[in-house]
């Protein structure tokens, strides 16, 4: 499918979306059709893929709708909700999503496994022991299915009461919206194979304390999963602020800054020689922005330099904390009326989060973006590991990293210290080291990223404990 001719933007916008696109990493620079084959062999592989455009085509506003209105219709899905009811409550919002799961995976010829990792908990929000469950839907990768890339959305809701678990709480935006992302994310990505493993998730439990991505990050040590990116998806639907004014040409990406899992040891490393701002995490908030300059129209990362929003959470965190990639995708302009409220009109303003808050156009966008990150990350190879950097006392920096499988060459990067994105490349080839003649390690920050034989390439990796995708043990200790 030919690429859609691109709005026209503000020059902020599009200063924003140039700074993006280098701040990926994610991108070989193309030869030019009629160069020689030295030059081609100079830059590497070609990275346009018409096949991410057609993915961004098939997502469908309207399906998105379908899924939210039918996630509304269970009154409320409080995860101390009812269980039996066939048609109310969190246990019948869970069968349902299931069904779609098979649904799904009947229509790709039996292509994704559906799984209910669940944790019987008990906590200050959860007095009684209660069984969460996450509903889990598997695309198995062909080359690599321990590699996985996830999706997720939290699929209960609640009123202004935390604990008042029978009131009608619709929670179309928080966070039906972000559920509906995975079940279309799922829907439009089962009919391709990918070399890594895709995973979509609706989690239970996060209004009660980040419950369900817990159970899913236990679950992917469990199955030995190697986690290179989780995707969570919260209150991602709405455009309009309280304040009126409307921005549905941007999503934030929060992103944490250094590892919860660093060592005393790597963070006194970290702390001497840098990589404050480039955790795999907020390397991975790069890539995805890199992606929205590429392959949508008039939409944009917001890069926030933060695991979330102030005094707040999101099921990212027990992800980062089992030491996974993670970050919250939310939208740019929240609408606080309309999240954890008891349905009413007070002073002339409608309080509770209905379906008619929810911007469907945007939010298709919100999972076009998803899905794009997915494949690409999933095609492409893994990041590179043990990536180290050289250079003192000399004018020249060397810098070196492990091959990974599905790599035909590596692209080294770097950026001014104060620089949000990554600014200057060189293509290494198939080699495992690469010289930068006359560029001090003092001045710059660098990394490495693979890239695959048709142009897909991994994140960006930052040297050292700070950057690696893998936990890095500390060999000395803590």
């Amino acid at each position: 499918m030919p690429q859609r001719p691109r709005s026209v933007r503000s020059l902020s916008v599009l200063l924003l979306a140039g700074a993006a696109l280098h701040g990926a990493g994610a991108w070989a620079k193309p030869a030019k059709p009629d160069a020689p084959m030295a030059e081609a062999a100079a830059v590497g592989p070609v990275d346009d893929h018409p096949v991410l455009r057609e993915i961004a085509a098939q997502v469908d506003p309207a399906q998105l709708h379908a899924t939210i209105e039918k996630l509304v219709s269970f009154g409320t899905r409080h995860t101390l909700s009812d269980t039996m009811s066939p048609d109310r409550g969190i246990g019948a919002a869970r069968a349902w999503v299931k069904s779609r799961f098979e649904a799904i995976s009947k229509d790709c010829g039996g292509c994704l496994t559906v799984v209910t990792p669940a944790q019987t908990v008990s906590g200050k929000r959860v007095p009684n022991p209660t069984e969460v469950m996450d509903v889990v839907a598997v695309l198995k990768g062909t080359e690599e299915p321990q590699r996985v890339i996830v999706i997720a959305g939290h699929l209960d809701s609640r009123v202004t009461d935390v604990m008042n678990a029978t009131a009608d709480a619709p929670g179309a935006n928080d966070d039906a919206s972000g559920v509906a992302a995975a079940i279309e994310a799922a829907r439009v990505l089962s009919h391709h194979k990918f070399r890594a493993t895709l995973v979509f998730s609706a989690l239970s439990g996060e209004e009660q304390g980040l419950l369900g991505g817990k159970v899913l990050a236990d679950y992917a040590k469990e199955q030995g999963w190697l986690v290179e990116a989780d995707l969570n998806n919260d209150i991602v639907g709405n455009t309009q602020g309280e304040d009126g004014v409307v921005d549905n040409t941007h999503v934030r990406v929060f992103s944490e800054g250094t590892k919860a899992v660093e060592t005393v040891k790597q963070a006194n490393q970290r702390r001497y020689s840098g990589g404050e701002v480039d955790s795999p995490s907020r390397n991975l908030a790069r890539y995805m922005a890199g992606i929205s300059s590429r392959y949508l129209d008039n939409f944009s990362v917001r890069m926030v330099y933060r695991t979330d929003r102030f005094g707040r959470g999101g099921d990212q965190v027990p992800f980062l904390e089992a030491g996974f990639p993670a970050v919250r995708v939310t939208e740019a302009h929240e609408n606080y009326t309309r999240q954890h409220q008891d349905l009413r009109t007070e002073g002339g303003v409608r309080y509770g989060d209905t379906i008619d808050g929810v911007d469907f156009p945007y939010l298709a966008q919100v999972t076009r973006l998803n899905a794009l990150t997915m494949a690409s990350l999933a095609w492409a190879p893994a990041p590179p590991g043990d990536v180290k950097v050289e250079g003192a006392l000399k004018h020249d920096t060397t810098l070196s990293w492990s091959k990974v499988p599905g790599a035909v060459g590596y692209r080294a990067w770097w950026r001014d210290t104060l620089a949000p994105t990554w600014q200057h490349d060189r293509w290494a080839g198939d080699a495992t080291t690469v010289a930068l003649p006359n560029v001090v390690i003092d001045d710059w920050f660098f990394g490495v990223a693979a890239v695959s034989k048709d142009g897909y390439a991994s994140p960006v990796v930052y040297p050292g404990p700070a950057g690696s995708f893998a936990a890095v043990p500390d060999p000395a200790g803590p």
